[in-house]
C-alpha cells in the first residue's frame, strides 16, 4: 500500500518517520517551507530528502499543482496528520482508500481548534489521541482509533504533546495493517454529537490577576513550549510565562488581585490571585518590588 502524506508540524514529522522506519511504503509528500501560525511548525523536505521521498511545498493542498502531484504518485491512501486546511471533495477522490486524519482529542467531543491548549487551559482529566476517515466537514469523518490519555496535573503542553504521540504512533502502525488487511473498523461520528473548540486568539493566552490560581495555572502550563506562552501586561510591555505554581495565600485574603506578595531571593515571584495564589517561577524579568501591583 502507498500512502501520501501531508503535514507540516511537529507531530506530522514524528508520525512521518515513524512510517519511514517501519518501512512501509510513503508515495510521497506534501509539507509547507514556511508558516506564519503554526507554533510547532516542521519543513518534512528535510526528511524526505535523507529518504528519498518526492516532496512537494504546497501553499494549499486543494490548488491544482497539488493534485497533480498527488496523482502522479497514484497512492492508495493519504494520511494528513497535522494539516489546517480542509481537504476538498475533489482531493480526496484520488483516494482509493480514503485519508486518514489526526486530531489530539476525544472525538465527536472537542472537534476543532487547540485541542492540546484548551485541555489543558480547561483542566480536563483526560484527552485521547484520535485518528479519523477525513471528509468535508471538520474532525467529523468516521473513527478509525481512539485511545484515551490520561492528563496529571504536572503535565505541561510539553509533557502532554509527547504522551499523546506516544499513542499516536502506535496507532498508526495498527491502522496501515488494517488498510492493507482490509480489516479497518469505522465508527461514525454523528454532526450533532459533541462540541467545537474555537479558534484561541492572543487575548485568550493573557492573564487575568481576577483569575482563579488554578485557572492561571492551567492557562500557564497549556500554553508552555511547543507554544507561545502565557502573558500578562505591566506597565505597556507584555511579559511571557512559561512555568507557575499554585501557593497558599492564607493569611492574605483582604489583598487585592495582582499584588506582588513577595520578590523571593532564587528569582521566583509571589502574586496574589482572584483566589488563591501563584508564584511565577519561569518568566520574563520584569522590574518590581513586593507591594507592586501587575496591574
Amino acid at each position: 500500500m502507498r500512502i501520501l502524506f501531508i503535514g507540516c508540524v511537529e507531530s506530522s514529522y514524528r508520525l512521518l518517520k515513524k512510517l519511514i522506519e517501519e518501512k512501509v511504503s510513503v508515495a510521497g509528500v506534501i509539507t509547507k517551507e514556511a508558516s506564519g501560525f503554526h507554533a510547532d511548525f516542521c519543513d518534512l523536505r528535510p526528511l524526505c530528502v535523507e529518504h528519498g521521498i518526492p516532496c512537494f511545498y504546497a501553499h494549499n493542498v486543494n490548488d491544482l499543482d497539488s493534485m497533480e502531484f498527488i496523482r502522479s504518485l497514484a497512492p492508495d491512501a493519504g494520511f494528513c496528520f497535522g494539516w489546517s486546511q480542509l481537504l476538498k471533495q475533489e482531493l480526496l477522490a484520488l483516494f482509493p482508500q480514503g485519508v486518514a486524519g489526526f486530531h489530539p482529542a476525544a472525538l465527536p467531543h472537542n472537534r476543532g481548534r487547540h485541542p492540546v491548549i484548551w485541555a489543558l487551559a480547561l483542566g480536563l482529566e483526560e484527552t485521547a489521541s484520535a485518528f479519523f476517515m477525513i471528509n468535508a466537514g471538520a474532525d467529523e469523518g468516521d473513527i478509525i482509533s481512539l485511545r484515551p490519555v490520561s492528563i496529571c496535573y504536572e503535565d505541561d503542553a510539553r509533557m502532554l504533546y509527547d504522551k499523546i504521540m506516544d499513542a499516536a504512533l502506535q496507532q498508526e502502525m495498527e491502522i496501515v495493517a488494517g488498510m492493507e488487511q482490509g480489516t479497518l473498523r469505522r465508527i461514525p461520528q454523528r454532526a450533532s454529537e459533541g462540541n467545537t473548540w474555537r479558534k484561541r486568539g492572543k487575548k485568550d493566552g493573557e492573564i487575568d490577576w481576577r483569575m482563579s490560581g488554578r485557572n492561571i495555572y492551567n492557562l500557564v502550563r497549556s500554553l508552555a513550549r511547543p507554544y507561545p506562552g502565557a502573558h500578562f501586561v505591566f506597565g505597556g510591555t507584555e511579559y511571557k510565562v512559561w512555568k507557575v505554581q499554585e501557593t497558599d495565600t492564607a493569611g492574605f485574603e483582604n489583598l487585592e488581585p495582582g499584588k506582588v506578595l513577595a520578590v523571593n531571593p532564587d528569582g521566583t515571584m509571589d502574586v496574589k490571585a482572584g483566589s488563591g495564589g501563584i508564584r511565577l517561577v519561569e518568566f520574563d524579568a520584569v522590574a518590581v518590588k513586593e507591594g507592586d501591583y501587575l496591574l
